[in-house]
């Protein structure tokens, strides 16, 4: 009898952005040509998309083209971002089975759950509710909670310590277990099988109950984990030993008690709940990273109204408060100093070890601990906003995603258990067809069950990214995501922005020369109205000199920006510009005796701007501006760190060439590309990469973002734009070049960590499993083995946190 064929699944997508009927009409055929919509109806007046998608159609996949195909229409979806605490996981096999149960409710896009951590992060439609996840996840066999719920109960007082069942246990087990440790000395005393018993019990049916029920959900739910290789090895020792007690007491055969085996079941479940309260206890020190900083955030701020003081809660504060920090607290907001002067500590937000001096018009950080003087600070940022907030949301958001390598993990993981379950079956087979007594065969089998835990696969890649995404935050290094740190540690080439990234991107005017024997203040007259709007750093060096030598700028009409060349305006009616080498190349005009003179300057590393007056006759050369920008005092000491990796460093700016190779000869940089438009540097980053480097591209200002985002690993100085911050994939938070080779030397370890602990966690069950099938490992020691496996990954990975930057050390961890 054939199946009925499956239904198509229906969601309703909350479009934004419509206004009429026919940008309605607009998104219904946008979403009508995605292959995986059977059909769709478009509703204006609820701003509501209804959408069938096709039964053979990935869900996940289908929504995502559906979200993509309404943006490309110029319409937006309303999607939120959910994060529930998920108990109940044991294993790898345990987050596969949530991350597959979220992933198949109608609505949601993504699904990602980390066992480390005991969390799921979910992207989906804004009509999907928290319920319906929860309900989810429930019917996998677990159980969620909203994470601040959780962490409240977490904070509740408990009545007994966490350990009791451990100590209980070992308390029940031990006088099971030492007599056992004996006989290899000749002495030889067991307790009578009653004894053994009664001690057994207690271990098996009260302790041992969580993984009965955990296994019974994991049953229920169509799947096998950790716990149903517990609660199967376990019973199977313990129902042993009991019909092996109850035969003998009712037959009194042989006028010996046969050999029991309730020291291995009461042992074993004492190991396991033994190593899941070491790995726990553990995993915590995963999260200090985040703790640190959430510890940063002060409860209260003292805001100045009408000359009073005014205890108020940060949460309440808004932007244009003006807010008093005495000497010794934690300044509570992002703002600039209104009046006084002060040192200010940042060491836990940017790594800076020494306090930074602040005065009026300085801008502070929320968190930073306020030194000597008071401070009347003007809010700028609250909230989410601040700076201390977007820090905390990278570091969580770095540590909840997924590396590649984490994939290959989850698929190997979902299909482990399986295979341990057959594996124990084949050796239970194996023994009896060899004429083994039953009872060894069982045994040998539940040496299997026992030892075969995917715990510490799972285990290896989360907690390795945990703490080095954490310890790479103590120093000022903000790694956006998972995948950034693993193409880090793969890095061959980095390459170098020039102004603000390697110089210290305040150019001071060095020459003014006028293209005749007119005046040079005229030249600069002009080019200061030219740029008296522009905050480019060479537009300040302009106005600074103007300023010195008191000369009166004429106001400028029609100014605008002439990408990658420079800026052009109208002054006094006439139309000039000023810019690059390249603007005076394409304006064909005559530069005469000044290119021999601009030539020199460019040999010693000054940048060149061209003063050019556009008339109906052509255009005319006026004069040259020169520049002088000095480099950051880290820089040499950075690029020769990156050498020393085996780096190859790369410099891309829109300078000019002679500048750029003055440059990159002070500081040993192996490849110079100059006079280059923000368009040049992506392109030359995507020929390296063709070229099979991995480019990691270090930039700070709005016209890098374009080659940020085209590099395998872009990173910006939290120093910059806001552009190149979210183009970025890793934020170095201060502007010390040294950064960057810490940020690939914490990536590299990182990774290493993650491929020891993935090595150990096969070793363990390739090693493991055939000893046990053998009938060389006991029961006892597989549970210690298996126990020892999770421990070990997440001890291994706690190393990182010895890692120390080489630009510095904070004050506090």
């Amino acid at each position: 009898m054939n199946s009925p064929p499956a239904s198509n699944t229906t969601c309703e997508l909350a479009i934004t952005g419509m206004t009429c009927a026919a940008c309605a009409q607009r998104v219904e055929k946008a979403l009508q040509k995605s292959p995986s919509v059977a059909a769709v109806s478009v509703n204006v007046a609820t701003d509501s998309a209804h959408l069938e998608i096709a039964a053979d159609a990935s869900l996940g996949g289908a929504l995502n083209d559906a979200v993509q195909a309404v943006e490309k229409a110029g319409y937006g979806v309303a999607l939120q971002h959910t994060e529930l605490h998920i108990a109940g996981m044991t294993c790898a096999s345990c987050s596969g089975r949530v991350e597959k149960a979220l992933q198949r409710v109608p609505g949601v896009l993504q699904a990602s759950v980390n066992l480390a951590t005991e969390q799921a992060y979910v992207q989906a439609l804004a009509t999907v509710s928290f319920a319906t996840l929860a309900a989810a996840v429930q019917k996998a066999g677990y159980s969620a909670q909203a994470v601040q719920g959780a962490a409240a109960a977490n904070a509740a007082p408990k009545r007994l310590p966490d350990w009791w069942p451990i100590a209980l246990g070992l308390l029940l087990s031990a006088p099971l277990m030492l007599p056992m440790l004996a006989m290899p000395f000749g002495l030889h005393w067991m307790p009578p099988g009653w004894v053994q018993l009664l001690l057994a019990t207690p271990v098996q049916l009260i302790l041992g109950w969580r993984f009965y029920r955990a296994a019974w959900s994991a049953v229920r739910a169509g799947s096998a984990n950790m716990d149903v290789l517990v609660a199967l090895g376990t019973s199977a020792a313990y129902g042993l030993s009991l019909y092996s007690l109850g035969r003998y007491w009712l037959t009194g055969s042989g006028g010996h008690e046969p050999h029991l085996y309730f020291e291995a079941s009461a042992m074993v479940i004492t190991l396991v709940l033994l190593g899941k309260w070491l790995e726990a206890r553990a995993k915590r020190q995963t999260t200090d990273a985040i703790r640190a900083l959430q510890a940063l955030r002060p409860s209260s701020a003292r805001v100045l109204v009408d000359g009073e003081e005014i205890d108020t809660p940060v949460e309440q504060l808004a932007a244009g408060d003006v807010v008093i920090v005495r000497p010794g607290e934690r300044i509570p907001v992002d703002g600039v100093v209104q009046s006084g002067s002060s040192h200010a500590d940042e060491s836990l937000l940017t790594g800076e070890s020494l306090p930074v001096a602040k005065a009026i018009g300085d801008s502070v950080t929320g968190g930073a601990i306020n030194g000597e003087g008071v401070l009347h600070i003007r809010t700028t940022a609250v909230g989410t906003e601040s700076t201390l907030a977007r820090i905390i949301r990278l570091v969580e958001s770095a540590q909840a995603g997924k590396a590649p390598i984490q994939r290959l993990v989850d698929k190997v993981s979902s299909i482990f258990v399986p295979v341990v379950l057959l594996a124990a079956l084949l050796t239970l087979v194996g023994w009896l067809l060899t004429g083994a007594a039953p009872d060894t065969a069982i045994i040998n089998a539940v040496a299997v069950l026992v030892i075969a835990c995917p715990c510490a696969l799972g285990l290896a890649t989360p907690t390795a990214m945990m703490v080095g995404t954490g310890s790479a935050a103590r120093y000022g290094i903000l790694i956006k995501d998972a995948q950034a740190l693993e193409l880090a540690h793969a890095t061959n080439t980095v390459a170098f922005d020039k102004t603000g990234t390697l110089t210290l991107g305040q150019p001071m005017l060095a020459a003014c020369l006028p293209a005749t024997s007119a005046d040079s203040s005229a030249v600069l007259r002009l080019a200061a109205a030219l740029q008296q709007h522009s905050s480019h750093p060479l537009a300040h060096a302009v106005q600074q000199a103007a300023a010195e030598q008191h000369i009166d700028i004429p106001p400028a009409s029609q100014a605008q920006a002439l990408p990658g060349r420079g800026v052009e305006a109208l002054v006094a009616d006439q139309r000039y510009q000023l810019g690059s080498s390249r603007l005076l190349q394409e304006s064909g005009a005559d530069a005469g005796k000044l290119l021999a003179q601009a030539q020199a300057l460019e040999a010693q590393g000054k940048s060149i701007s061209w003063l050019l007056h556009n008339t109906d006759v052509g255009t005319q050369v006026l004069g040259l501006l020169a520049f002088g920008d000095q480099l950051k005092p880290e820089a040499a000491a950075a690029i020769a760190q990156l050498h020393a990796l085996g780096i190859r460093t790369v410099m891309l700016t829109g300078d000019n060439a002679g500048s750029a190779q003055h440059v990159a000869a002070q500081l040993g940089i192996d490849e110079v590309h100059a006079q280059l438009l923000p368009e040049d540097k992506a392109r030359i980053i995507g020929q390296l990469r063709a070229q099979g480097q991995i480019v990691a591209m270090v930039g700070d200002g709005i016209n890098d973002a374009p080659s940020l985002a085209a590099a395998d690993v872009g990173m910006s100085m939290a120093t910059g734009s806001d552009a190149a911050m979210q183009a970025a994939a890793i934020t170095l938070m201060r502007g010390d070049l040294r950064l960057v080779a810490d940020s690939l030397d914490i990536s590299r370890r990182s990774y290493r960590k993650i491929r020891q602990g993935l090595f150990w966690a096969f070793a363990y069950n390739t090693l493991g499993i055939p000893l046990a099938a053998l009938g060389l490992l006991s029961p006892v020691l597989a549970g210690a083995a298996m126990a020892a496996s999770s421990v070990s990954v997440v001890a291994n990975a706690l190393m990182l946190r010895r890692w120390r930057a080489q630009s510095g050390s904070p004050q506090a961890h």
